[in-house]
């Protein structure tokens, strides 16, 4: 498809509804080891990802397990798609119990060539709204790849910081995440398609859930600080279930470097401004 006809998608916008729930938010709780929020309360960072999905039937679906694509989104067929980062403003929580919004637009779709072959890139703007205020705004950058050997390391060395924490991304904790975030991909759950389908080592670690661990690690470390900016971008993917480490270091007031990786080197990189 040529660039011309790519640019027909810029600018699509759609909106979602969705009741931040208990019942949902006791299962995402349950997911991370977390207590529940109760009605009221706000949503720890990043837990939003668990709603504003598209209950699409298994027969809307495409092999990889998402939506087919060439609806609001461009098509892509026989490429990979990547969650590969994003950005954010925090204005005020999301809170747990009540109705909230998301209204999506579709920035740019660009399409890029590189060493291992064409990339389709798509950034998605999200934002949410709850009581009529925005919330939160989100920027999401997508890429569709050509089929090619995924990157089995980064060449980035992990490096010593002010926290770390040691994850063990289970087949359980991917499925649960899985579920709760409505997300279909197989390469998370199932181990033939991820191998044999799209090449991986193993079962995939999904990229936004490495992003909300690696929050709550500097939240941990921080609890007194005050979100304002979040942005984070994969850099090769991480395998379960090999063990990995998300940490961070203070770099600046105000402002702290965050990264995800394991014994082969980083896998993400972050960085979070705060009050």
């Amino acid at each position: 498809m040529s660039d011309a006809a790519f640019s027909a998608w810029i600018g699509r916008t759609e909106e979602t509804h969705d009741t931040l729930s208990g019942t949902l938010l006791e299962r995402i709780a349950a997911t991370f080891g977390e207590p529940t929020p109760a009605p009221g309360e706000a949503l720890p960072p990043l837990w939003h990802w668990c709603f504003f999905q598209e209950a699409v039937a298994e027969s809307g679906l495409g092999g990889d397990g998402h939506p087919a694509r060439g609806g609001f989104l461009p098509p892509a067929e026989g490429r990979n798609r990547m969650w590969a980062g994003g950005r954010f403003e925090f204005f005020e929580p999301l809170r747990a119990g009540s109705e909230a919004s998301r209204v999506t637009s579709i920035l740019n779709v660009e399409e890029k060539h590189g060493r291992t072959g064409a990339l389709l890139f798509v950034t998605l703007r999200h934002d949410y709204f709850q009581g009529g205020r925005l919330a939160l705004r989100e920027e999401q950058d997508i890429v569709y790849r050509e089929p090619s050997p995924p990157k089995t390391s980064s060449g980035e060395p992990l490096v010593a910081g002010d926290w770390r924490e040691a994850v063990t991304p289970s087949s359980t904790l991917l499925f649960r995440y899985s579920a709760v975030t409505f997300n279909g991909h197989r390469i998370h759950y199932d181990w033939p398609y991820a191998t044999e389908g799209e090449g991986y080592a193993g079962l995939v670690v999904h990229g936004p859930l490495i992003a909300t661990l690696n929050l709550r690690a500097f939240c941990r470390t921080n609890p007194q600080a005050r979100l304002r900016h979040f942005a984070y971008r994969g850099l090769r993917p991480l395998i379960a279930p090999q063990p990995f480490e998300v940490g961070g270091r203070i770099v600046a007031p105000g402002r702290a470097e965050l990264w995800a990786g394991d014994q082969a080197g980083l896998a993400q990189r972050a960085e979070v401004e705060f009050e």
